[in-house]
């Protein structure tokens, strides 16, 4: 019988469920981005434009070093989904026990590279001297916070590979109002600035990481946590790497492009650094809506692949192409309808508000079509291919955005030219994408329908 936080992705319809399993997660990954956000609009409401720039300078740098990492989490939540499909227990509680213990070792490894690096880094990036010093104590305060945040992610994806996307919303919802106090705190009362934010941040991530792991503990299925039985089950380990590292790698490289773009940008000053950044962070509102789209894609499909029920993985692909276009679209609408107004809750200043407007009328405009690639991209994973993907990823948007860096944004350095770089790959990825799934669900069938029964 099934315990009311999971849900079965094997068996029924899937549209609703895949909705019941979507929505809580946009909710969760909404709240998750309010952590940044809130750093963002307190900076830049109390403390002016430098700070604010300061703040958002750091993002595309903290992707670049966090997304190997992260990929691994994603790792676990397929291998997670996987034997959960299979009703395979024991492989259940050994990813789940080598999984947490992983995350709590790549957090503290993080802590070390991101305090270490974080001033030549930027300074590489070209952060103007203007903002630099701020830039490098926000990054440092937010990787000692790194454990925190590796542990949340990581169990999350364990709750997420069973199809219990509440529990995290929940735990999200209470670290996020904590956050949201301890900003106003810190930086109205105690005028610490930057680091008020950072400080806000880690605090907020520690809460949200203990209740992920008491969540786990007090479970009552096979993912449930026993604190004393954490260990490295290295083939477990291995299976956990192979599928979760070519995706960390692949957001590392994306992570790339974004801070060459971010570079390109830093070129046209602290303005336009700071009103690209407040329009980042509204297009993060509805990225992180559609990818929950991506998080469907990836856990439908490998727990159906799982319980070797390949029929339903075209369906469940389907209905999550669709599913993310409407989504996709009506955010990016209702955020270009208002963007003066939500621009102005990051910055008074019509300058900063201005170049907000035209990152938003090109890149926010066209998000669709990235939905539409993370989707593909995840049924791809789902179906246990990860170096795939992974190739296509890299080739598609990242290999092609860098090269549209240095030959037509080096003829026309504009900032209208630079965003259009991101549809134009988006497009092309997810046809690549979309061909490889059906060749190799194609492949995966014939092979299926060759074994013995």
């Amino acid at each position: 019988m099934k315990r009311s936080y999971e849900i079965d992705m094997c068996n029924g319809p899937l549209l609703g469920k895949i909705l019941l399993f979507s929505v809580p997660l946009m909710l969760s990954g909404i709240l998750q981005l309010l952590f940044n956000a809130a750093d963002i609009v307190v900076v830049g409401q109390f403390t002016g434009s430098d700070a604010l720039a300061a703040v958002g300078s750091t993002g595309s740098l903290n992707n670049l070093i966090i997304n190997v990492f992260m990929g691994l989490s994603i790792g676990t939540s397929i291998m997670v989904a996987r034997y959960y499909g299979a009703q395979d227990w024991k492989n259940v509680h050994e990813v789940v026990h080598t999984s947490m213990l992983l995350s709590a070792v790549c957090g503290v490894v993080l802590i070390f590279i991101g305090v270490i690096l974080a001033a030549p880094l930027l300074e590489l990036m070209g952060t103007p001297e203007d903002v630099l010093d701020q830039a490098v104590l926000y990054m440092r305060i937010i990787f000692v916070g790194m454990p925190a945040l590796m542990i949340y992610n990581f169990g999350a994806a364990i709750l997420r590979a069973v199809g219990d996307t509440q529990r995290p919303l929940i735990f999200l919802l209470i670290a996020g109002v904590i956050n949201v106090v301890l900003n106003l705190f810190f930086v109205i009362v105690f005028h610490m600035g930057v680091a008020g934010v950072a400080l806000a941040t880690i605090i907020s991530q520690c809460v949200s990481a203990a209740l992920v792991v008491v969540c786990l503990v007090r479970s009552n299925g096979a993912y449930q946590l026993h604190l004393k039985q954490l260990c490295v089950k290295k083939d477990k380990l291995l299976q956990i790497v192979q599928v979760g590292l070519p995706a960390g790698i692949q957001g590392a490289v994306f992570s790339v492009s974004n801070v060459l773009i971010q570079s390109s940008i830093n070129s046209f000053g602290s303005v336009a650094m700071a009103g690209n950044t407040a329009a980042g962070n509204i297009e993060g509102f509805v990225y992180t809506s559609m990818n929950a789209l991506y998080q469907a894609s990836l856990s439908f499909t490998s727990q159906n692949v799982g319980a070797k029920k390949l029929n339903r993985v075209v369906p469940v692909l389907v209905r999550c192409l669709g599913a993310v276009v409407v989504v996709g679209a009506a955010l990016s609408s209702l955020a270009i309808l208002l963007s003066r107004q939500l621009l102005g809750i990051y910055s008074s200043d019509p300058a900063v508000i201005q170049y907000g407007v035209g990152r938003l009328e090109v890149v926010c405009a066209t998000y669709f079509l990235c939905g539409m690639m993370d989707v593909a991209c995840g049924s791809m994973r789902g179906l246990g291919s990860s170096i795939i993907p992974t190739v296509v990823s890299l080739a598609g948007a990242c290999g092609l955005r860098i090269l549209w860096i240095f030959t037509i944004f080096a003829v026309d350095r504009t900032l209208y030219c630079l965003y259009l770089s991101y549809p134009i790959t988006w497009i092309i990825t997810f046809v690549c994408h979309l061909t490889c799934f059906l060749i190799f669900l194609y492949v995966k069938k014939r092979r299926e329908a060759a074994q013995p029964q």
